[in-house]
């Protein structure tokens, strides 16, 4: 059963289970402040897990929860309250926290459509040199979970490309892509936090360099 019907709900339907359910419907938007938004959320959640207590539960969150810039955050502070919640209330549950999510189309504010969105409207981009981003592909994230969510039981996982990708790298190659130069200005601002990968992720991406995996991103969704 797959709850949601947005660019990862999308990407899980080749590999949709009758044992299980994958909730991949709420808060997209990582800027969000409206309570109500996050409340339905919640809502639609706790109502799935009492209809189907039996069925396993798996949870997409984020990354984000290590960003120590972003420990207010209604949206980082949002996903921690649901993980607490699914952690209480699931018999069975796989928390996928996940990176930097590239599919096709959906919110334009996601970081790999809003830079692609500004070089074909030529608008001016300011861009922080010391920032890194973890990305992740919906597709991967679709094949990852269907591989590894019955070898997991009661677990987070962190789920990315297992590198920190510059601003300028994912620019760069943007510009390639697209054959076009984006018009910006680059400042000495910008920070990282370090994320822990497990093995079945570092395994997964295997052989694939980080250039590599860029173009692959660049070129499947883009």
């Amino acid at each position: 059963m797959i709850i949601g019907n947005g660019i990862l709900a999308n990407a899980l339907r080749l590999y949709d289970k009758e044992d299980a359910i994958f909730f991949a419907s709420g808060v997209s938007n990582s800027l969000e402040k409206n309570p109500a938004e996050f409340e339905r959320e919640i809502a639609l959640l706790k109502s799935v897990i009492s209809q189907y207590p039996d069925k396993k539960l798996i949870y997409f969150s984020t990354c984000s929860i290590y960003d120590p810039s972003k420990t207010d955050s209604p949206y980082v502070m949002h996903k921690l309250t649901v993980e607490k919640i699914i952690a209480e209330k699931c018999l069975s549950f796989v928390i996928f926290r996940v990176g930097n999510a590239v599919g096709r189309g959906g919110n334009p504010n996601t970081l790999i459509n809003f830079l692609k969105n500004s070089i074909i409207s030529e608008n001016k981009l300011t861009i922080h040199r010391n920032a890194k981003r973890i990305l992740i592909g919906t597709d991967d994230i679709a094949v990852f979970v269907d591989k590894h969510m019955y070898k997991l039981h009661n677990e987070i996982i962190n789920l990315a490309y297992p590198y920190q990708y510059s601003l300028p790298e994912i620019l760069s190659q943007l510009e390639s892509h697209l054959n076009q130069n984006a018009d910006y200005e680059s400042v000495d601002e910008g920070s990282f936090y370090n994320i822990e990968f497990d093995r079945y992720t570092e395994d997964f991406f295997k052989g694939l360099s980080p250039d590599e995996y860029l173009k692959k991103l660049y070129s499947s969704y883009l």
